[in-house]
C-alpha cells in the first residue's frame, strides 16, 4: 500500500507541474459542453420556440391556397414571406438565402372543386339519384402540383417532415372538399351537419412519469452524459503521454533498479487519474446545476441520482484510464500516442453514439457500437438520467466497463513484462 501510495504521489507531483495542460483537461470539456448543448438545445424545444422563415408563391389567390396559407402559419413552425413569381423564390432558395419555398400553382382551388364536383355526380349517379348524362358530359381535369424548392444544404430529415406535414394538410383540405360536395348534393341547408370532418383516429405520446408529472427529456440531460463520457475518454491522450514521457527520460529504467512491480506504478496512475475524472464530471454536474439556467438553459435533474451517477462515472473512468495505460504502453513516442489517443477518442465517440444517435446508424455499425465502451457508459448514463434506471439496471454496462478496464491493465501488464524480458 505504500509502494501505492507513493507512485500515486509522483503521479500527482506530474501532473500538477504542467498548469496549462490541467487547464486545459478541465476547461476545455466545459467549454464543449456549453457550445454543444447551445447549438443543439432547439432541436429539444418546440417547434412554437423557433420559426423558420419560408417563400410562398400563391399563383392560385383561392380558398384552398387560403387554406394552406392559414395550416403554415397555425403550425407555428414557418415564417410564411410570400413572394411574387416562381423564379425568384427558386434563385433566393438555391443561393442559401431560405432553406424552402412553396409554390402554388394556378387554378388549384376551382380546379379540386372540378375534380371533386365531378367524382361526387358520378357517385351519386350510380345510385340513381341524378340523371346520368351529367357524367357523360364531364370535362377532364388536369391534376396540380404543388412545387418544393428546398436549399440544396437542407438535411433529408428536414425535407421528409415539411414533406409529409404538407401531404396531410392537402390530404385533409381534398377530403374536406369530397364531404362538402356531397352535403351540398345530399341537403339544401348549408348549416345541417351531416359529415363529421374531424379525424377519428389520433395519437397521443405517452410520457413516463415521476410524482405524477411527465418526464419531458431536454438537451441538457442528453449532452451532459454523452459529453461528460467524452471528457473522460479524452483522459488517454494525457495519461498515454505521461506514460511515454517517463519511458523516454528514463523514468521506469530507475523505478526498475527498485523492488516495485509494473503493476504498483500503474496502480499509482489509476488513482490519480481516476481522481480527475471525477473532478471532470462534478464540474460537468455543476455546469448543468448553475451555469446552463443562467444562459436559458434548461436546469440538470439530478434529484436522487447522484449516487447512481458517480458509479456510472466511477467505471467509465476506469475503462478510459485502462485504455491510456495500454496505449501509454505500446507506444513508443508521444508522436504516436498524441495523435492517436485523439483519434480513438473521437472514433469510440461515434461508435458510441455521442455524435449521432445509435437507432439511425447502418445494421453493421449500429453491430459496430456494442464493442464500444463508450457506448456502455452512455447507456449507464441514459439508463440514471433518462429512464430512471435502478443499479440492477446499469449493472450489465458498468460491469463490462470493468472488465475492459481489467483486461486492458493486464495486455498492458503482460506486454511490459515481455517487452522488458527480451
Amino acid at each position: 500500500m505504500h509502494k501505492l501510495m507513493a507512485s500515486a504521489h509522483k503521479e500527482f507531483l506530474l501532473l500538477i507541474r504542467d498548469i496549462g495542460g490541467i487547464a486545459i483537461l478541465f476547461i476545455m470539456p466545459l467549454v464543449l459542453i456549453v457550445t454543444i448543448t447551445l447549438i443543439q438545445d432547439s432541436t429539444f424545444k418546440t417547434v412554437a420556440d423557433t420559426k423558420i422563415p419560408i417563400l410562398v408563391v400563391n399563383n392560385d389567390q383561392g380558398t384552398v391556397s387560403e387554406t394552406i396559407l392559414e395550416g403554415l402559419k397555425d403550425s407555428n413552425a414557418f415564417e410564411v414571406i410570400l413572394e411574387n413569381t416562381e423564379e425568384a423564390a427558386k434563385n433566393l432558395v438555391f443561393k442559401g438565402a431560405y432553406q424552402l419555398a412553396i409554390v402554388i400553382p394556378e387554378n388549384l382551388s376551382s380546379g379540386l372543386e372540378q375534380k371533386v364536383a365531378q367524382n361526387v355526380d358520378g357517385i351519386i349517379s350510380k345510385f340513381g339519384l341524378e340523371e346520368e348524362t351529367d357524367s357523360l358530359t364531364k370535362i377532364p381535369v388536369e391534376s396540380k402540383e404543388v412545387k418544393l424548392y428546398f436549399d440544396p444544404a437542407t438535411q433529408v430529415s428536414f425535407k421528409s417532415s415539411v414533406k409529409n406535414g404538407i401531404d396531410k394538410m392537402v390530404s385533409k383540405i381534398e377530403t374536406q372538399s369530397i364531404y362538402k360536395a356531397f352535403q351540398e348534393q345530399i341537403t339544401d341547408d348549408p348549416t345541417e351537419v351531416i359529415f363529421e370532418t374531424e379525424n377519428f383516429i389520433t395519437f397521443k405520446e405517452i410520457l413516463p412519469k415521476t410524482d405524477n408529472k411527465d418526464i419531458i427529456p431536454n438537451s441538457v440531460q442528453h449532452n451532459v452524459p454523452a459529453w461528460t463520457l467524452f471528457a473522460i475518454f479524452f483522459i488517454i491522450v494525457p495519461l498515454s503521454i505521461n506514460i511515454v514521457k517517463e519511458k523516454s527520460q528514463g523514468t521506469f529504467v530507475r523505478l526498475r533498479t527498485n523492488p516495485v512491480s509494473y503493476a504498483t506504478v500503474l496502480g499509482g496512475k489509476t488513482l490519480i487519474y481516476l481522481t480527475v475524472c471525477l473532478i471532470q464530471f462534478v464540474l460537468m454536474l455543476l455546469v448543468g446545476l448553475y451555469v446552463f439556467p443562467a444562459i436559458g438553459l434548461p436546469t440538470l435533474d439530478v434529484s436522487g441520482r447522484l449516487p447512481l451517477l458517480f458509479v456510472v462515472a466511477i467505471f467509465a473512468g476506469l475503462a478510459a484510464i485502462g485504455l491510456g495505460l495500454l496505449l501509454g504502453t505500446i507506444a513508443k513516442t508521444q508522436e504516436q500516442s498524441a495523435p492517436f489517443g485523439a483519434t480513438f477518442v473521437v472514433i469510440l465517440a461515434a461508435l458510441g453514439g455521442v455524435w449521432v444517435p445509435v437507432f439511425i446508424m447502418p445494421k453493421f455499425m449500429q453491430t459496430l457500437s456494442n464493442i464500444s465502451p463508450m457506448n456502455w457508459g452512455l447507456n449507464a448514463f441514459y439508463d440514471v438520467f433518462l429512464r430512471h434506471g435502478s443499479l440492477l439496471d446499469i449493472l450489465p454496462e458498468i460491469s463490462l466497463l470493468f472488465l475492459f478496464f481489467i483486461a486492458t491493465t493486464i495486455i498492458a501488464i503482460v506486454y511490459n513484462e515481455k517487452k522488458n524480458t527480451v
